[in-house]
């Protein structure tokens, strides 16, 4: 039954790809993989394969392969993804020795796939469960790992119609779980090879925080006074927020929206009736000083931007979920997000310290952010312990690592 769907995705993704530009770049560069590895791999190197889905794995995966590099340079990485949201962005990373696309689990592909690689071992990143590949894998004694996944009751292994499917994660040789849960549930699956490190990215928020960039124009703008960031934030988040710094002019507002585009900045800025506007890309020192809303019109800086709030709004909870929420903590910053969080076991860490504060709507908001305004040593209370929460929580680059045999 796998298989069949396997071969019907692929003939969805074949017609999909002729009327959609990201789908025509994820399946051109799956027929390419083959191509790549045969020119690239040195028949002589030892490599360790990462498999990430999409940009958020990489970065879960980025910890363990920088560690690995710099501790283990007998082996060379391989790093393959599934998505072009990952691939594109991330296909000239120079912490792997090749990256391509990793080919749709059909059989032939798999053993085309390995057969090619050799991998001395490999590690698949979160919820990657494929299923021929991971049988291949274990049918040749090549050791496999699951790093930061985790696992809940609503998942297809544990339901009555998944039981069959759930065969698949005896593949692997250890799961490195989030959490005891996770650890539970596979239990009741009989698989008892597992470690409960917690999330890699904790490690990869450190990594993120030390190699901040130095922003001259944000330094500018923000001079002494209260700062509010914004970060990936969607039209519901800011029609939330952004009524409430219309009446409280004496915080200046930052805003680093999810999607950038003229027709969503222009929205945002119909929004700050009676506020200074200036963008990123627009800014000089002569607007900086008669602005009092900067919105970033470019990507690449909001995890350096985050430092210079004093208190932070992470969007995508009212829509498919919410983005990096440990980016904004790490600066010991308390941070604001929507109601569509309970997959995001870190928000639920954030929550529990106290620093994460979730809103359902408007009046949630304007009521919290009142308590920040009122009391101006709050921001700073709830800011240490959001950092020491992200702190308490890193560590498992190491664990992993450790426990591997390398």
């Amino acid at each position: 039954m796998y298989n069949l769907i396997i071969y019907i995705y692929q003939l969805g993704v074949i017609v999909a790809s002729l009327f959609n530009e990201k789908v025509r770049k994820m399946w051109q560069g799956e027929r390419e993989s083959i191509r790549i590895l045969k020119e690239k791999m040195d028949p002589q190197a030892k490599y360790v394969w990462f498999h990430a889905a999409s940009l958020g794995e990489f970065e879960q995966g980025r910890p363990l392969m920088e560690q690995l590099r710099r501790d283990h340079p007998e082996y060379k990485i391989l790093l393959t993804f599934f998505s072009p949201s990952g691939y594109e962005v991330r296909k000239n990373y120079e912490g792997a020795d090749i990256i391509c696309y990793l080919p749709l689990d059909t059989i032939t592909n798999a053993r085309r796939f390995l057969r090619t690689v050799r991998p001395v071992m490999a590690f698949f990143i979160k919820y990657e469960f494929w299923y021929n590949y991971l049988h291949i894998l274990r049918h040749r004694g090549i050791p496999v790992y699951s790093v930061s996944s985790i696992f809940r009751p609503g998942q297809i292994f544990f339901r009555w119609y998944g039981r069959q499917y759930a065969h698949v994660l005896k593949c692997f040789t250890r799961f490195y779980v989030q959490n005891e849960v996770s650890r539970e549930l596979l239990g009741k699956l009989g698989i008892t090879d597992v470690r409960v490190v917690g999330d890699t990215r904790f490690d990869r928020v450190l990594q993120i925080k030390e190699a901040a960039k130095q922003l001259p124009i944000v330094d500018s703008f923000c001079q002494d006074a209260n700062v509010f960031v914004a970060g990936s934030s969607w039209q519901p988040d800011e029609e939330i927020f952004i009524p409430f710094f219309n009446e409280h002019k004496e915080w200046k507002l930052i805003i680093a929206p999810h999607v950038i585009g003229e027709e969503h900045l222009q929205q945002i800025e119909k929004l700050l009736a009676g506020r200074r506007i200036v963008r990123y890309s627009q800014a000089a020192n002569a607007s900086l000083q008669d602005a009092d809303v900067l919105i970033i019109d470019c990507f690449g800086l909001l995890s350096s931007i985050y430092r210079y709030a004093n208190v932070t709004y992470v969007g995508g909870g009212f829509g498919v979920g919410i983005h990096n929420t440990l980016e904004a903590s790490v600066w010991d910053v308390p941070v604001f997000f929507g109601p569509n969080n309970e997959r995001f076991q870190e928000a639920q860490g954030l929550k529990q310290s106290g620093a994460g504060l979730e809103i359902a709507n408007a009046d949630d908001f304007r009521r919290l952010m009142s308590g920040f305004v009122d009391n101006p040593t709050l921001a700073k209370e709830l800011g240490e312990k959001a950092g020491a929460f992200v702190k308490q929580m890193t560590g498992a680059t190491q664990k992993i690592l450790e426990d591997v045999q390398l």
